[in-house]
């Protein structure tokens, strides 16, 4: 029977291995647009980049609204879906800072530098999704 994660082990699920969020922005005639993103965590918020000419980016400029859906494709399967106010920013600092941090966690820590100069740089934007929901349930198919 599926059950209902707790606070810790929500952290811990969003932070296991690579797992990729997917992330869904409002288009401006209304529809959803969805994207997957390398994501790490700062405190409770959600945190990744994302290029300034991007889809995402656009769409959040003009409405900050967001949801996050993070799954476990395995048995007996788990998601944390989040639902949230976007934030953004151009600091190079906190952008290179993050871009060194999620290219550690997605391509290992051997190339986390170089993905932090790649990534880190103007025309990127760095995004803190703070939430103000989350559901999240582990053991979906009742093990």
């Amino acid at each position: 029977m599926a059950a209902t994660m707790t606070a810790g082990e929500i952290r811990d699920f969003l932070l296991k291995g690579t797992r990729t969020a997917k992330l869904a922005t409002v288009m401006a005639d209304g529809t959803p647009h969805v994207a997957p993103v390398w994501f790490v965590l700062d405190g409770e918020q959600v945190v990744f980049t994302t290029p300034g000419d991007s889809v995402k980016h656009r769409n959040l400029r003009r409405d900050p609204r967001i949801a996050i859906a993070v799954d476990d494709e395995e048995s007996p399967y788990a998601f944390v879906q989040i639902r949230g106010v976007a934030t953004l920013s151009t600091d190079l600092d906190e952008l290179r800072r993050f871009a060194t941090e999620l290219g550690g966690r997605y391509m290992g820590k051997d190339r986390a530098e170089e993905f932090g100069r790649r990534n880190g740089v103007p025309g990127e934007v760095l995004v803190r999704v703070t939430p103000s929901r989350i559901v999240a349930q582990r053991d979906i198919a009742g093990y």
